[in-house]
C-alpha cells in the first residue's frame, strides 16, 4: 500500500473559500469577468469561455487529474471532487471541458498504462494540454461492448479504422484515448484501450467530423474523427491486448464515484438561487419562503444535497479504505445521485415558477443548470449502464454479504480522516462477497435502537435490507445479467437508496467533533433518512417531520453567511 496522505485541513479556514473558488470570483458580481452574467452569454453564443480557460491554466487545473507519483496533485478521490465543485457551480461547459473530459480520458491511463505512456499523459495535463476520451460510438451508445470501431495489429503496428463521434475536445485534445475492438470473437477479451498522440499521428489518415450542437451545455466542442487505415507503434495499446475491458470496469470507479460528487456544486448553486428567490418575493403578505410547500421544497433540496453528498464522498473514500469493494458502491453513486438532483431541480423549478425559464437576469443560471445538468450526470455512463453494473452482483451480495457483523470502519465514513494514495491496482473488478458500508445499517440500528424516531427509521431500512436480500435471491438467473427485466432494475435502485443510508449513518456517527452544530445533531439525519424511506415506499415515521424547522434554520443561515450547502460548509466567494 503506498503511504498515507496527510488530511487537507478540511475544517480549517472554513470561512475562506477555497483557491479556485476565490480565484473565480464571485459570480453573481455583474462586473465579473467569471461571473453568471458572462458564462450565459458565452453559452448563448455556444463558445466556451475563454477567460476561464485562462484563469483553469494559470490555476493549473490539469495537474489535479495527475497523479502526485506522477508529479500531479492527484491524491484523494474526495478532495479531487471538492476541487471541482467550484467550477460546476458556475459552468458545466468549462467544468466538463477543462476538468472531467481529463479526468476521464487519463484513468484507464493512470490503471492500465505503460509508463511511458502514463509519463506522456502527465506531461500534457500538467502544461494545461486537453485529452479527449473517445469510448462510445454513435451506434451504440454507452454500451461499449458493442462498439465497431476496429484496431488491427499488424507486425509492430496497429491500424485503426472507424469513426468516434459526439466526443467532447476531441479537435483541440493533444492526446486521445480511445476503445477499439482487436477481435471479433464475442466476450469480453476483444476489446482494447489505444492511447494515441495526436502530434505523431499521421494527418492524412485522419478526418474531423463538424462540430455537433447541444441543447444542454452549448458551450461545449462535442465533435468527431474518422481513423483512415490510420498506422500507430503497436506501443500505443494501453495495457494488454484484449484487456480493455477490465481496465475500464477498474478505473471507471474513480470516475464514477468523483463526477456526482463534483457536479453536487451545481445543485448547490441551483437551491441557494431559489433561496434568494423565495426570501426576497414577497405573496399574500409572507414571503415565498414562508409558504408551506416552498418551505418542505427548499429544506427536501439541502437534505438531498447532504444525503448526495454523504453517499458520494463515502465512497470516494472507499475507493482508497475498500477498493477491493468499490466496484458496485462507485455504480450506486453515479446512479443515484444525478436521480437525486434532477429530481430537485424540477422540485426547486415548481418554486421559482416562470423564472425557471428565463435565460438571462438573476435566475438565469438555473435554466442553464437545468438544461445543463443532465449532460454533467451522464459523462461517460448513464444510471441503466451503472445499473446494468449492480445488477449482476447483487444475488451474490445478498447471499454473502447482507448482514454481516462487521461493518465499514468508521475511518471510511471519517471526512476529515488521513487516505493513502489512490491506487488504480488495488481497485477489484467485482465487489467479491461482502458489503461493509451496507452492514453499516445493522449495526447504526443496534445502536440506535432505543431513539425513538431514528431508531424507528433503521428499523425500517434493516426490515428493506432483509426483504432485498430475499428479492436478489429469487431471482431466476437471466434477471442475474445486464440483460435483466424490470424487476431486478427496481432492486438495484432498492440497493442504491439503502445504501445512501448507510452512509449517511456512517457520517452521522462517524463524524462527532464535526465543526458543525447542526451536522452534530440528529435533525438532518432524521431528515435524510425520512426522504430515503419514502422514496423506497415506506410509510412516514411518527415524529420525523418534526426537524423541518430545525433543517430549514440552517438553510437560511448558510444561505445568508453565503456558505456551501454540503458537508462542509466552506464560504463560497
Amino acid at each position: 500500500m503506498t503511504t498515507a496522505t496527510t488530511t487537507p485541513a478540511l475544517y480549517a479556514d472554513l470561512d475562506r473559500p477555497s483557491p479556485l473558488e476565490a480565484l473565480l470570483g464571485d459570480p453573481d458580481d455583474q462586473d465579473n469577468p467569471l461571473g453568471f452574467a458572462s458564462f450565459l452569454a458565452a453559452d448563448e453564443r455556444g463558445d466556451l469561455h475563454q477567460a476561464g480557460e485562462r484563469v483553469l491554466d494559470a490555476y493549473g487545473l490539469g495537474a489535479e487529474f495527475v497523479p502526485a507519483r506522477l508529479g500531479g496533485r492527484m491524491g484523494r478521490a474526495d478532495e479531487l471532487a471538492r476541487v471541482l465543485r467550484p467550477l460546476f457551480r458556475r459552468d458545466a461547459a468549462l467544468a466538463l471541458g477543462h476538468g472531467a473530459s481529463n479526468l476521464v480520458g487519463s484513468v484507464n491511463v493512470w490503471s492500465e498504462g505503460s509508463a511511458q505512456q502514463q509519463r506522456m499523459l502527465a506531461d500534457v495535463l500538467c502544461r494545461n494540454g486537453r485529452i479527449a476520451a473517445a469510448y462510445t460510438d454513435m451506434s451504440t451508445g454507452n454500451d461499449v461492448t458493442r462498439t465497431a470501431f476496429r484496431a488491427d495489429i499488424r507486425s509492430d503496428e496497429i491500424v485503426l479504422n472507424g469513426r468516434k463521434e459526439i466526443i467532447n475536445n476531441l479537435a483541440r485534445a493533444e492526446a486521445v484515448t480511445v476503445l477499439a475492438r482487436t477481435s471479433d470473437a464475442p466476450g469480453s477479451r476483444s476489446h482494447s484501450m489505444v492511447l494515441v498522440d495526436m502530434a505523431h499521428a499521421p494527418r492524412d489518415r485522419l478526418r474531423f467530423l463538424p462540430r455537433y450542437r447541444t441543447s444542454g451545455v452549448r458551450a461545449m466542442y462535442l465533435g468527431g474523427l474518422e481513423f483512415q487505415d490510420c498506422p500507430l507503434p503497436v506501443t500505443s495499446v494501453a495495457g494488454g491486448v484484449g484487456e480493455a475491458m477490465e481496465t475500464i470496469l477498474r478505473a471507471f470507479q474513480v470516475t464514477r464515484a468523483v463526477l456526482p460528487a463534483a457536479v453536487l456544486g451545481m445543485a448547490d448553486q441551483q437551491l441557494r438561487t431559489v433561496t434568494d428567490f423565495a426570501v426576497g418575493r414577497r405573496l399574500y403578505r409572507r414571503t415565498v419562503a414562508d409558504l408551506p410547500h416552498a418551505r418542505a421544497v427548499l429544506t427536501g433540496a439541502f437534505l438531498d444535497i447532504l444525503t448526495a453528498d454523504c453517499l458520494a464522498t463515502t465512497v470516494c473514500r472507499a475507493l482508497h479504505l475498500l477498493p477491493r469493494q468499490s466496484s458496485v458502491y462507485a455504480a450506486a453513486v453515479k446512479y443515484l445521485v444525478p436521480q437525486l438532483f434532477r429530481d430537485t431541480v424540477d422540485e426547486l423549478a415548481v418554486v421559482l415558477g416562470a423564472r425557471s425559464f428565463l435565460r438571462e437576469g438573476p435566475y438565469g443560471s438555473f435554466q442553464k443548470h437545468a438544461r445543463d445538468l443532465p449532460v454533467a450526470s451522464l459523462v461517460h455512463a448513464g444510471g441503466t449502464v451503472c445499473q446494468a453494473t449492480v445488477i449482476p452482483q447483487l444475488p451474490r451480495l445478498a447471499r454473502h454479504g447482507w448482514p454481516v457483523e462487521e461493518a465499514a470502519d468508521a475511518e471510511v465514513f471519517r471526512l476529515s480522516g488521513a487516505l493513502p494514495e489512490l491506487d488504480f491496482d488495488r481497485l477489484g473488478v467485482t465487489a467479491g462477497r461482502t458489503d461493509p458500508l451496507l452492514s453499516t445499517l445493522t449495526e447504526a440500528a443496534d445502536r440506535l435502537r432505543g431513539e425513538p424516531v431514528l431508531g424507528a427509521l433503521c428499523g425500517q431500512l434493516t426490515e428493506q435490507l432483509r426483504s432485498l436480500a430475499a428479492d436478489c435471491n429469487a431471482l431466476g438467473p437471466r434477471d442475474r445479467t445486464p440483460l435483466a427485466g424490470p424487476v431486478s432494475f427496481e432492486l438495484a435502485e432498492r440497493y442504491a437508496l439503502l445504501l445512501a443510508a448507510a452512509c449517511c449513518l456512517g457520517v452521522a456517527l462517524g463524524n462527532p467533533d464535526h465543526p458543525s452544530a447542526f451536522l452534530r445533531s440528529d435533525a438532518w439525519l432524521v431528515g435524510a433518512l425520512s426522504r430515503l424511506t419514502a422514496r423506497l415506499g415506506l410509510p412516514p415515521v411518527a415524529g420525523a417531520d418534526g426537524v423541518e424547522p430545525e433543517v430549514f434554520a440552517e438553510l437560511i443561515r448558510r444561505y445568508e453567511q453565503g456558505t456551501g450547502f454540503d458537508l462542509t460548509g466552506r464560504r463560497l466567494a
